[in-house]
């Protein structure tokens, strides 16, 4: 059975995205057999990879009403073990659609179920809120990991998403569990950067990754030539950084708050 991982924040800019790029890519590189969905309309996870919903194909929205063609929408990328459900800009429609139906927060978790069985882990990129799409995605994963960017809001924001993730164990899926805080952009020449790992320790002292994401200039290029950072360059502390914390999670469990 796939480990399902949701990376969610409800702030945008924290490198959710990238977090759900790179992790993807690095546990395919440790030939784990790995699928990236991406519920996000942006699609920044897809074009991330090199991945473009085209008209005609088959994609998250194609598919997320139609789980019998699930397995049409993954679409295989450059890295042998790493596949991809891509996302459209039809995707913004879903939360209107999704609104009057019953049971509407299981939808992705019923299109997950039809293919997880041809996988070690999916990941689940979200978009940067608490809509329909996240919900779906919380409803579907068994594991939350929350990106954490290092500056003075973050904790507000945290404090929010673990409020939405009490909720969403207590009513909708019990399964879900918190498998950590990764913290995102960290400059340790920054003396905030410092506090807000202090205080992420301090509050929830057994769901801080030790690896730290630094702030990297290779991390924000690689999407643009449509690679996962260790593709692009390898050798740069960011590629370093998600190798490590891929290690982390496959050795890592999950638990509650």
């Amino acid at each position: 059975m796939a480990r399902q991982i949701v990376i969610a924040n409800q702030k945008g800019g924290v490198g959710k995205t990238t977090t759900a790029v790179n992790l993807a890519a690095c546990l395919a590189v440790m030939e784990k057999r790995v699928l990236l969905v991406d519920c996000d309309p942006q699609a920044n996870a897809s074009s991330g990879l090199g991945t473009y919903a085209e008209d005609g194909n088959l994609n998250l929205y194609s598919v997320l009403f139609q789980p019998e063609k699930g397995t049409q929408a993954i679409v295989p990328t450059a890295l042998p073990f790493l596949s991809i459900i891509p996302s459209s800009q039809d995707l913004v429609g879903a939360e209107l659609e999704l609104a009057d139906k019953l049971g509407r927060e299981f939808y992705l978790r019923d299109l997950m179920e039809s293919v997880s069985r041809d996988f070690d882990f999916i990941i689940l990129d979200c978009p940067p809120s608490l809509g329909l799409l996240t919900v779906n995605a919380l409803c579907a994963a068994t594991e939350l990991l929350i990106p954490l960017q290092c500056e003075y809001y973050a904790m507000e924001g945290i404090a929010q998403l673990l409020k939405t993730f009490t909720l969403v164990r207590r009513r909708l899926n019990p399964t879900l569990a918190l498998l950590g805080v990764v913290l995102t952009m960290y400059d340790k020449r920054n003396r905030l950067s410092g506090q807000v790992k202090n205080e992420v320790r301090r509050t929830l002292p057994n769901f801080l990754f030790d690896t730290v994401v630094p702030r990297n200039v290779r991390l924000s290029e690689a999407p643009s030539f449509g690679k996962p950072v260790i593709s692009y360059d390898i050798k740069s502390v960011g590629a370093t950084a998600y190798l490590q914390l891929a290690q982390e999670v496959v050795r890592r469990k999950a638990g509650t708050v």
